[in-house]
């Protein structure tokens, strides 16, 4: 009903009767769909939160002291025997800045800008803490599961997926040698890459990378002309060239000429 003020028929009156836009709805999908609640059925509320991308992909969060059952589910009811890696991520954005985490790269990439709140973003099937652990398994040519379990900062350790999966045995001694994260029930946790003396876990945001604090990330300082950016220098180099080269010439024709 228009007000006193306002004129029936009025913008204000049409605005008023339009239908509220419907929310956009996901696509189906019902297979992983199926999957989520063949998972859930298994592993009950250890199921904490579930990404689709319809058509593509599938991201699962479980809790901690399901990481195990979840490759176990996976391999015997779902038919993923395929395993892909099992790793981590530290999703504390980088306390040093750009020169560690090459910003340039990024945002010449299209990329976001660099999370200069602070704020933790965990990404898709979200996250509780900083560091997680991340897996991929698949039934080949039909679909992929990633999985995801939050890690308390002060308890980073999870059950190993070596009985499940033997391929997850180098897997899991990186990510216990880069992050620091025990996996318990691992036939032997040792280093790959560094030397057993060494101090720290060099894939935590928080662990300075020495090397950039002498030189800078290649890309923040070391710029390199595109092709093209250059040629007008170029061309002038050249006729500097030729400059020097004729008038050595002529120098040389005249002592030429001195000496006869």
């Amino acid at each position: 009903m228009s007000s006193p003020e306002t004129p029936p028929g009025s913008a204000e009156d049409q605005a008023a009767e339009e239908p509220a836009p419907e929310e956009e709805q996901p696509e189906p999908d019902e297979l992983r769909e199926g999957l989520v609640e063949r998972l859930r059925a298994e592993l009950g509320d250890s199921v904490v939160e579930s990404h689709i991308d319809p058509g593509r992909d599938l991201w699962v969060r479980v809790q901690r002291d399901a990481w195990r059952q979840a490759a176990e589910v996976s391999r015997d009811t779902l038919g993923c025997a395929f395993f892909d890696f099992v790793s981590a991520i530290d999703w504390l954005p980088s306390p040093f800045g750009r020169d560690m985490d090459a910003q340039e790269d990024v945002v010449a990439s299209g990329g976001p800008e660099q999370n200069e709140s602070g704020e933790i973003v965990t990404g898709y099937a979200g996250g509780e803490t900083r560091f997680q652990l991340l897996a991929r398994l698949a039934k080949l040519g039909a679909y992929g599961i990633t999985f995801k379990a939050d890690l308390p900062d002060g308890d980073l350790r999870a059950p190993s997926w070596v009985p499940v999966y033997a391929g997850a045995d180098w897997h899991e001694r990186e990510a216990w040698e880069m992050f620091g994260i025990t996996f318990e029930g691992h036939p032997g946790m040792r280093n790959i890459y560094l030397p057993t003396e060494f101090e720290g876990h060099p894939l935590r945001k928080d662990f300075p990378l020495l090397a950039r604090r002498v030189k800078p990330w290649p890309g923040i300082v070391d710029v390199e002309p595109m092709p093209g950016e250059d040629e007008a220098s170029t061309d002038d180099e050249d006729e500097q060239a030729i400059e020097g080269t004729e008038a050595e010439a002529g120098r040389m024709v005249a002592a030429d000429e001195e000496q006869t």
